[in-house]
């Protein structure tokens, strides 16, 4: 690493020819950006490198675009300013929260080289950013799985932690928010990476179908079965099965798989010897089967043999930055499909993409800036594009309204992480269960978004239900 050239990353809408040939001369190699966007092209999820922001020519659309580019963990960022710049509150922000240091231009173009240096060291020493394998996943991602917030650092390190096992895995998450891109994650970090994965979705094949495709059939086992066809379980031998939206598996099927997971063994449709199958099962569903059980669409049998290890997907209302960072990513992904030549999202646009919820996850924000692509009649996709005008101008309009944000987010994170647990998520919060029931019936929680999934399995607590019942009623009293 010392002997190789390094990375910079330069982005000024006037770039100095003097001082990119000094980094040059100091064995740098430089990367011009005269945009945020272009700038964020050349940053590499699994090499470090320095950074260079020119706040001195400053625009006012650019600050929003920075904050993506500048989240960019792996960079060791330097900001150039000129003097009096830094009284400015945005410049202010952006500086202390994102770059390592910043110089006042005019200096000495050794004294920058010098400075980005500094940041390029100490961006290659954190060592957060690197798992056991030298394999970049917490800051850039991992597996084309976007995203660096404190949701998606916890799936990347329970990622790792299962990926070490042979166990079955299952993945709850609403739809959209990226549970098959998870399961390829856990195959690829697995002893099994070089063997099959394979993909079936429980919830697209008809149900008088599904036992054929999954174990397979013999030559005349029905009409049309003229030659022996293999299942996806005994296509998946040897590797991962990946078996997405478990919950919509008929019950008929489900004992079908059950007997399967206790013996490893499989019978093809019309066959009568049973074949050997080594897989590791991955299941998935956006439904809660919890009450599926409790209503009998699911057998208890069943899921306690899928869920011997969980993973939580964060919806993305909860990823904060990463929402601007998955949109620009989407946006450098296909505007070059389109051949459209979009810059950038409007400020109102990412406004917009804040204070939306997005029932659709990480799905939903990919199909609406694919559209914005094409639609788009300006260099900057704006709220209109996006078909998220009526949320433009829902940004917090005072320090409470923001407080009362962000107090949202955290409780919505902290149920998420804790699955539902009152008593747990209180404690991580710092409050007690009656604050946070109280705070649940404030941000209209309790009765919407987190109803189905509010569980005390303290096994001490012997009100269990009854104590949640109590709690909104002296939170509503």
């Amino acid at each position: 690493m010392d002997n190789a050239r390094r990375r910079l990353i330069y982005w000024s809408s006037k770039p100095a020819s003097v001082l990119c040939a000094r980094f040059e001369a100091r064995g740098w190699d430089v990367d011009l950006a005269d945009t945020p966007l272009q700038a964020s092209g050349f940053v590499s999820a699994q090499v470090p490198g320095g950074g260079l922001v020119d706040f001195s020519n400053l625009s006012e659309e650019a600050p929003a675009a920075l904050e993506a580019l500048l989240a960019s963990t792996n960079i060791g960022w330097v900001a150039l300013t000129r003097a009096g710049q830094r009284d400015d509150p945005t410049v202010r922000r952006l500086i202390r929260d994102y770059c390592f240091d910043y110089v006042t231009v005019p200096s000495s173009e050794d004294r920058i080289v010098d400075t980005v240096g500094h940041a390029y060291g100490m961006a290659s020493l954190h060592g957060e950013h690197l798992d056991d394998d030298g394999d970049w996943s917490e800051a850039g991602g991992m597996d084309g799985i976007v995203g660096s917030c404190s949701a998606m650092r916890l799936l990347y390190r329970s990622i790792r932690k299962v990926a070490t096992t042979d166990v079955p895995v299952f993945i709850a998450g609403e739809s959209g928010t990226g549970k098959e891109l998870t399961a390829k994650a856990i195959h690829a970090r697995s002893a099994r990476r070089d063997k099959p994965f394979v993909a079936v979705n429980c919830g697209a094949i008809p149900p008088e179908l599904l036992q054929s495709e999954l174990f397979g059939y013999e030559r005349g086992a029905f009409t049309g079965a003229n030659k022996r066809k293999i299942g996806r379980v005994e296509e998946a031998d040897g590797g991962t099965l990946f078996l997405d939206e478990i919950g919509d598996l008929p019950l008929e099927s489900q004992s079908n798989l059950l007997r399967f997971l206790q013996e490893r063994k499989i019978e093809p449709l019309g066959g009568r010897d049973s074949t050997d199958v080594d897989v590791r099962i991955i299941a998935a569903t956006h439904v809660d089967l919890d009450a599926a059980m409790q209503e009998g669409l699911f057998r208890p049998d069943l899921y306690f043999r899928l869920c011997v290890l969980r993973i939580d997907e964060p919806p993305l209302r909860v990823r904060g930055k990463d929402i601007e960072v998955l949109a620009n990513h989407t946006l450098e992904r296909f505007r070059r499909e389109a051949k459209r030549r979009v810059h950038g999202f409007a400020p109102d646009a990412i406004a917009a993409m804040f204070n939306y919820g997005w029932p659709g996850n990480v799905r939903e924000l990919i199909n609406r800036v694919r559209r914005a692509i094409v639609m788009s009649e300006s260099a900057r996709i704006t709220a209109d594009d996006l078909e998220l005008g009526e949320y433009a101008a829902l940004l917090p309009l005072s320090l409470s309204q923001a407080r009362s944000l962000a107090q949202r987010q955290a409780i919505e994170l902290a149920l998420l992480r804790h699955r539902g647990r009152i008593n747990d998520a209180a404690r991580s919060l710092g409050v007690s269960r009656v604050t946070l029931y109280r705070l649940l019936v404030t941000h209209d929680l309790y009765q919407a978004d987190v109803k189905d999934h509010i569980q005390d399995k303290d096994k001490d607590d012997d009100a269990g239900q009854d104590d949640v019942a109590s709690g909104v009623e002296a939170a509503n009293s």
